[in-house]
């Protein structure tokens, strides 16, 4: 998947632990975590807009497009 998440990174930055942070942005432990993983097909706005709130992050610190090769040469 050519989408990487990288919640993990960002909270590990700011020491909050998985539990911690979804407490505060009112989801779920396991919905955070299938996004932490990136085993998530889709994230809400509202979801980012509270995570990069909460982590005092922009979307581009959680989320990285990175592509094949094959689609970077045409």
């Amino acid at each position: 998947m050519p989408i990487i998440v990288n919640l993990d990174i960002m909270m590990a930055k700011r020491k909050i632990s998985l539990n911690e942070l979804s407490g505060k942005i009112d989801i779920t432990p396991a919905n955070l975590s299938i996004l932490k993983t990136g085993k998530a097909k889709a994230i809400r706005f509202s979801t980012l807009e509270a995570i990069c709130k909460e982590l005092n992050c922009q979307p581009g610190d959680i989320l990285e497009y990175q592509g094949d090769n094959e689609e970077t040469t045409k």
